[in-house]
């Protein structure tokens, strides 16, 4: 079973998580006969988080729980506590897994968690915007692999900036392989534009 898990942390960015562990968890569009995708949240204790929204979120596991494989997928959402050490443990888990075959997805302020690991340093990558993640990182030097684009897929490495958790979640949904192509392209059409006949088409893809 493809586990997806979630790491959630105290000042998680609530909007940057919802589209992608939405789909991933309920099935509603998977592909006819795709298995259920396991949704665990994970934190560095079992001690109940506050997002940046408020709501609390009480940690199915901690990091040492964390299956390394190649059908791991680890989310890392945006936060205003990146910089706190004890994020360090989850970061050393996501070299580890991105050297197994496992898949590592960051979004707005993970990416620059990821940047001072120089996980970043030598392959295509994006964040907040050009020239973010020098200010942010004085580690980085992944500059010739930064790409201006809302949100790029390298292989077993997604990341985005924080204003692209469509486009992040896309590439992730997209990477996991529960879609067909046809509803993906037509759930990205109705998401990012709420046009009706993207919504018929959606429901044809799936119920046909």
């Amino acid at each position: 079973m493809k586990t997806i898990y979630v790491y959630v942390m105290d000042t998680l960015a609530d909007w940057e998580l919802g589209y992608v562990t939405a789909e991933l968890k309920s099935g509603r569009f998977f592909k006819k006969g795709e298995p259920a995708v396991s949704v665990k949240t994970v934190s560095y204790s079992r001690e109940v988080i506050t997002t940046m929204g408020g709501l609390t979120v009480i940690p199915d596991c901690v990091i040492d729980d964390i299956a390394i494989s190649d059908t791991t997928t680890l989310l890392l959402p945006g936060a205003d506590t990146w910089a706190d050490p004890k994020h360090g443990v989850i970061l050393e888990k996501a070299r580890t897994l991105l050297s197994a075959g496992g898949t590592v997805c960051a979004i707005c302020g993970a990416t620059v968690a990821l940047a001072t690991m120089g996980l970043l340093n030598s392959r295509p990558h994006t964040s907040n915007g050009p020239g973010f993640l020098e200010m942010m990182s004085p580690a980085y030097t992944g500059q010739a692999f930064y790409k201006d684009e809302p949100s790029v897929s390298d292989a077993n490495l997604i990341t985005a900036g924080s204003t692209a958790p469509l486009p992040w979640a896309k590439h992730i949904i997209e990477h996991t392989g529960v879609f067909s192509a046809e509803t993906l392209e037509a759930w990205y059409a109705y998401v990012s534009t709420g046009k009706p006949e993207h919504f018929f088409a959606l429901m044809n893809t799936v119920h046909h």
